[in-house]
């Protein structure tokens, strides 16, 4: 766990608390109204939370390519996280907005009765304690998952082809996008699909922790599903049939990324001291957080280097690739982001780190320098899971 309480907050009046729930970590930052950083802290998975047996904050199952993370294990980080902020003299009573990011395509299964868990909160027990029983799948899917290959040619079938996907939702099948994970979920868990009352993104998720229901997933994370027809800004109906039964129901309707959906929770308000008008603002994927974050015009491009390496770059109009993907631009609703991925980054880096450079970035760097720029033309593409940007597969006539 890491914090960083700052400077003192008796000369604000308002500020505003951002969360991440990333790969690795749960990290939280607090705000004023010039934006200066007035407390900070996070949580890693692996050492801080051990009694859930991640390895880099997700578990690898005995299936080929299967990539989770326990769910109760981001709900555990978050009591962390703000038992941390408070005992650092952050002030939550000066809040007056909050909002969020989460690892983009990761889902949540909500188990029938969760909601009535989430609306009646105790301020006496630890959010854990009380939602340890509402989730009908422990282990929540996430994006290193590369399981579900037949799921993803099933839901280009079923609209006619892998451009026509692409068309309607910005990607051509992905193994790791939350339409194919829900569809082999309720494969291959028919009971417990069942028993799933909502279907959040990791980022609707950890929004409904604050909110006290369930939030609803927004246009631009939305877009990572293959799912979410971005011309219309609804869900296909088409894929819905195709993914899994009753989905529409489960996934609830899609909103805008800036869209207020209330006040916290009254939990909040009682344990930690929360402003009871603080707004809770519809949480969004990583990804598009970046390009937001990054204020982003017609003309940049961004490059971010985290446990998967990203380009990204807003557009005006929806564009075809062959390759990559189109998102709801988050930030302006007529707009549009364009990205490429690459699952290995900078896990792929560390290994390399730690096997060929004493395990540090001294060494690393070192070892650099001591070679020309280029090393002569020899390099190597090392990478620790399946490749995720492939070319479109065309349709036959």
């Amino acid at each position: 766990m890491d914090t960083n309480g700052v400077s003192s907050d008796d000369d604000f009046d308002k500020s505003f608390l951002g969360l991440d729930f990333s790969t690795q970590q749960l990290k939280a930052v607090i705000v004023d109204e010039k934006l200066r950083v007035r407390h900070s802290a996070s949580v890693q998975f692996d050492t801080v939370l051990p009694e859930f047996r991640t390895h880099n904050g997700v578990i690898r199952g005995p299936e080929k390519h299967t990539v989770t993370a326990p769910t109760l294990m981001w709900v555990k980080a978050l009591d962390i996280l703000l038992d941390q902020l408070r005992v650092e003299g952050a002030d939550f009573g000066k809040l007056v907005a909050l909002s969020g990011t989460g690892q983009q395509h990761g889902t949540v299964y909500w188990s029938r009765g969760a909601r009535s868990s989430l609306q009646n909160l105790d301020p006496a027990h630890f959010l854990h304690a009380q939602l340890a029983s509402c989730f009908s799948i422990a282990q929540s899917p996430v994006w290193m998952d590369a399981s579900t290959t037949q799921q993803c040619r099933d839901l280009e079938h079923a609209v006619g082809g892998a451009e026509k996907l692409a068309d309607i939702t910005g990607s051509v099948g992905y193994e790791r996008f939350s339409g194919a994970q829900i569809s082999k979920i309720a494969q291959t868990k028919p009971g417990p699909y069942e028993n799933t009352e909502r279907i959040s993104l990791v980022s609707s998720f950890a929004c409904s922790l604050f909110l006290g229901d369930y939030a609803p997933i927004d246009w631009s994370d939305g877009s990572g599903m293959n799912l979410l027809d971005i011309n219309t800004k609804t869900w296909c109906p088409q894929l819905l049939e195709a993914c899994a039964p009753e989905l529409a129901t489960k996934l609830g309707e899609p909103v805008p990324c800036n869209t207020d959906l209330g006040s916290v929770h009254e939990y909040y308000v009682e344990r930690f001291g929360f402003n009871p008008e603080c707004r809770v603002v519809v949480f969004t994927g990583d990804n598009p957080s970046s390009m937001a974050g990054m204020l982003l015009k017609e003309g940049d491009v961004a490059i971010s280097l985290g446990t998967s390496d990203t380009l990204f770059l807003p557009s005006p109009s929806k564009v075809s690739l062959p390759q990559g993907h189109v998102l709801i631009n988050p930030v302006l609703d007529d707009g549009y982001m364009v990205l490429l991925c690459f699952k290995n980054g900078s896990l792929t880096r560390e290994r390399i780190r730690d096997s060929c450079a004493e395990g540090t970035w001294e060494t690393f760097n070192r070892y650099l320098d001591s070679t020309p720029r280029g090393n002569f033309g020899k390099r190597s593409s090392p990478g620790l899971h399946p490749v995720t940007t492939a070319t479109t597969r065309l349709t036959a006539p």
